[in-house]
């Protein structure tokens, strides 16, 4: 008979933290897991799927104006804030009672609440302490919204998905993937959007190509793009609207503020710097190859170790840390190399592999072969908008070092390529396959310049 209440405690159930549990229950372990906000995270919850159903909504203005093109006439469309935010509140809602089912159908514990480490092997759950051999930590990451006068009066992306009235005027502050991609959604939904960015240009770690071609997209559709900007102080006005103060101090009222500059790692409250853990200046884990924090009890993965925080990525985390634990085969290491990743933003972006950037401080001679055309659906719909497509190739080797796109469906096409990648295909293998035709995909192996 064990010593211990369970065999592993996990803390947190979001998509890292319900794979582990179930996974390892499967093996025969006996495992926990507590939460104290909502089933299935982030990316359930306030993240990817509740943004790309925001997405999909923000898409119909373009929609029906390229329908016209086509021969449809629609009159009289207009949005509804109320309808999209509950329609998209009760699927939210359904999933969390899949999560919930997910977990008792894997003979896992649920305990509601939040834990906090007591010593190595004791977790406490509002005020009940529970012993365990290991304790995994994966309680995801938050957002960060720094310091300055009126920062009570923002709003972040977590927030932004149960607004009770949608703006007429919004000003988004941030340079990465979430302010992207809700500087798209506002605009699409008909708020008339600012985007402010401290420096020359947004998407850093991007390719250079992909980051220039959104601007101009994003630029032709309306959105306004404001680089080298920065808010000084937000002030709330008697009428409920915000002034905004810009380091230039001028000023400008709108109705909503969003802040997306960046996420770091929920671990203020769990108690772990009190039991030995070694964290990072952000409140990072520290772990090593196996996801072990310097505690060789704790683990954590997932946004809470900040490698690469993306929901498929703790997905795999969780299953190789499974496999290390309860696994009766070799244990395989994470490999992170070459994942692919999108950005929901309008148009979409697809990116795997380097960035020509990253290409050329790493390899002696690289070759760069790239295409920007109009889709052909916008041939009728008479929208300007360009697809862009690049390919990243190794000289000496003839490899595949990187494909990136900006244009409709690229998280969907390039899903197909990181394959290719992974696998290790050149560009003479690109040359030789046939493409589907007419698609916008075809164009990654008929490239020749």
């Amino acid at each position: 008979m064990s010593q211990f209440d369970y065999d592993l405690f996990v803390i947190g159930a979001g998509s890292g933290g319900v794979r582990a549990s179930r996974m390892a229950s499967a093996t025969g372990a006996r495992v926990a897991v507590a939460e104290g906000r909502f089933l299935g995270g982030t990316c359930v919850n306030i993240g990817c799927v509740p943004k790309k159903l925001f997405v999909y909504g923000a898409h119909y203005a373009e929609d029906f104006e390229d329908a016209r093109g086509y021969g449809w006439t629609v009159e009289g469309a207009k949005f509804d804030w109320p309808t999209l935010r509950d329609n998209k509140t009760k699927e939210i809602e359904r999933l969390n009672g899949i999560y919930g089912n997910v977990l008792s159908n894997a003979g896992v514990e649920l305990i509601n609440g939040y834990a906090r480490v007591v010593d190595k092997h004791t977790v406490e759950v509002e005020g009940k302490q529970f012993s365990a051999e290991r304790i995994l930590v994966a309680p995801g990451a938050k957002p960060f919204v720094p310091e300055f006068p009126g920062r009570e009066h923002v709003i972040t992306s977590d927030d932004a998905f149960y607004l009770e009235e949608f703006p007429r005027k919004v000003i988004v502050v941030g340079g990465g993937y979430i302010a992207v991609e809700f500087a798209g959604i506002f605009h699409g939904l008909g708020a008339e959007t600012v985007l402010s960015y401290r420096k020359d240009l947004f998407l850093r770690g991007f390719d250079l190509d992909v980051r220039e071609t959104l601007r101009d997209e994003m630029t032709a559709k309306g959105v306004d793009l404001r680089f080298n900007s920065s808010v000084t102080k937000v002030e709330k006005n008697a009428d409920g609207t915000l002034t905004v103060t810009w380091g230039d101090d001028s000023t400008e009222v709108c109705d909503t503020v969003l802040y997306a500059t960046g996420r770091v790692p929920s671990t203020g409250k769990i108690g772990l710097e009190d039991v030995g853990v070694d964290m990072a200046a952000n409140g990072a884990i520290k772990v090593n190859d196996n996801f072990q924090s310097s505690v060789p009890s704790i683990y954590a993965l997932g946004d809470v170790i900040d490698r690469m925080q993306l929901t498929p990525v703790a997905l795999s985390e969780a299953m190789a840390l499974v496999n290390h634990l309860y696994g009766d085969k070799e244990p395989v290491e994470m490999d992170y190399t070459n994942i692919a990743t999108a950005v929901f933003s309008q148009p979409n972006i697809g990116t795997v592999g380097l960035t020509e950037e990253q290409a050329r401080e790493n390899y002696s001679n690289i070759k760069v072969f790239k295409s920007r055309f109009r889709h052909m659906k916008h041939t009728l719909s008479g929208r300007e908008e360009k697809t862009f497509m690049k390919l990243v190739v190794d000289e000496e080797t003839d490899k595949v070092l990187g494909c990136h796109m900006v244009g409709a469906d690229a998280g969907e096409i390039l899903q197909g390529l990181a394959v290719a990648l992974k696998a290790g295909a050149t560009k003479k293998i690109f040359d030789s396959t046939v493409g589907i035709h007419p698609t916008a995909a075809e164009e990654f192996v008929t490239m020749r310049s």
